[in-house]
């Protein structure tokens, strides 16, 4: 997000605005609150922290320091779950009773995940928790912003904790999967500013997957599937992990970096 950005969230504007209005000039409170947003871009804060918002999947989320800011890549979840969801349909196989998926999104931060999944199946019904409260309250401000305040249904918890056994179709999730021995390779706006426990697993990167799997398979029914954010670095061993699930698969983001796993319950 670059200054042309920070000057239409000082005025309050679009983009077609600034260019119907070359000539304006800025008043003298005006230049003072876009100073302010430069100046604290140049100490690293993230342009989404200072505006208090980011686009993910064609929608406007509020994001604070609390959430990790949702990024682009994170819509190749979306796209998988949404391809498996119709590939369940074509096979005729009904997801569940009464023939609509329930979806659970662990470590919804935001909620981006699964209000996105909320907007394209409108039939599902989708569950999301977090074990953070800050987390939550920003997450569902956003369900209640987008209108789906009705859809899903939010949990304080640990993972999958206390969620019903064998209830689920699938479980989504992008979870922590960067390793302390990797800190150094995370930009430091990242490092510095995002919430640690939603990027930092442990020191191998594996550490809350290595939780997740055992209650995913516990949550999923039969044939459920299990849908989770990567990175290449993990790749392998994540696909290692998978061993005891069928059709693991891995799919890459747009720049050939391994970037989804899904695999099915037994």
């Amino acid at each position: 997000m670059n200054a042309e950005s920070l000057l239409m969230f000082t005025l309050g504007c679009d983009r077609a605005y600034l260019f119907a209005h070359p000539e304006r000039e800025l008043a003298a409170e005006e230049q003072a609150r876009y100073q302010e947003t430069l100046n604290q871009r140049a100490h690293g804060i993230p342009a989404q922290y200072i505006t208090g918002h980011q686009e993910f999947w064609g929608m406007d989320f509020i994001v604070t320091p609390a959430v990790l800011i949702p990024r682009p890549e994170t819509e190749h979840v979306i796209e998988t779950v949404l391809q498996l969801s119709k590939e369940s349909d074509d096979g005729g196989r009904a997801s569940s009773p009464g023939s609509f998926p329930r979806i659970v999104d662990v470590g919804t931060g935001s909620g981006c995940i699964a209000l996105a999944l909320a907007k394209e199946l409108p039939q599902a019904e989708i569950h999301a928790t977090d074990i953070s409260p800050a987390a939550l309250e920003i997450a569902r401000a956003n369900a209640s912003r987008l209108q789906f305040e009705n859809r899903v249904h939010f949990h304080e918890t640990d993972l999958l904790q206390g969620l019903d056994p064998g209830a689920f179709d699938f479980v989504v999730s992008n979870p922590p999967y960067v390793g302390e021995s990797e800190e150094d390779q995370v930009q430091l706006e990242v490092r510095k500013f995002e919430p640690r426990n939603a990027v930092f697993a442990g020191p191998k990167g594996l550490e809350v997957i290595e939780r997740l799997l055992p209650q995913a398979r516990a949550a999923l029914r039969p044939e459920g599937w299990l849908v989770m954010e990567i990175s290449g670095a993990i790749a392998n061993s994540v696909q290692r992990l998978l061993s005891g699930w069928r059709q693991v698969r891995i799919a890459n983001d747009l720049q050939g970096i391994s970037r989804v796993a899904s695999a099915q319950n037994r």
